[in-house]
């Protein structure tokens, strides 16, 4: 049946393009995994971005989390230059000027490393200047939004990874991994887009 609804989740390793084509042949979704035709990507990660993504064929559920008005939760772990100050978290809390505008509120805490598989490249790192990770809660999606609220508060960002889109999670699925939304998660996401 063609148009029966289709939902999978990848976590997008970094230097993956979040297209299916490259008419410079970077890798893309299409070097992952064999996704069918009628699948594609619901919104995007940066070249330098990782985590997770969600790929389906189901028009509303895509419209929903892509529109700007419905304001859907989008979490990130983001690891920085440097230690954030307190100050500097309540000014990402409060909303910071970006590209003119203000950014919506959004949900900020330092939080222990991740652990997270190495990153290949790995991050730039300096011997004298310490990183710490952020967990980095938004509801909008500007252009590489997250990389350019840290940079504006002093604490440029090193590695981005999305660890959730509403109720679904990246849990442990590995670097470049796929996986099929169980019936539950796809029942939560309906239920929260209603």
């Amino acid at each position: 049946m063609k148009n029966q609804p289709k939902y999978f989740l990848l976590n997008k390793p970094y230097g993956v393009l979040t297209q299916f084509t490259d008419k410079e042949n970077r890798p893309t979704l299409s070097s992952l995994y064999k996704f069918p035709k009628d699948v594609y990507p619901v919104g995007r990660l940066d070249l330098d971005s990782e985590g997770l993504l969600l790929l389906t064929n189901d028009k509303s559920l895509t419209n929903f989390l892509l529109n700007p008005k419905f304001k859907h939760e989008r979490e990130y772990y983001v690891q920085v230059e440097g230690i954030p100050t307190e100050e500097a978290i309540k000014k990402l809390c409060d909303g910071v000027i970006i590209e003119n505008r203000k950014t919506l509120p959004a949900k900020v805490k330092l939080i222990e490393d991740p652990n997270f598989e190495k990153r290949n490249p790995p991050i730039r790192e300096r011997k004298n200047i310490p990183t710490s990770w952020l967990s980095i809660t938004i509801y909008e999606g500007r252009n590489r939004q997250v990389r350019r609220m840290t940079a504006a508060v002093g604490y440029p960002t090193l590695r981005l990874v999305r660890v959730r889109i509403e109720n679904l999670f990246l849990g442990n699925l590995k670097s470049g991994e796929v996986r099929k939304l169980t019936t539950d998660e796809i029942k939560q996401l309906k239920e929260s887009t209603n």
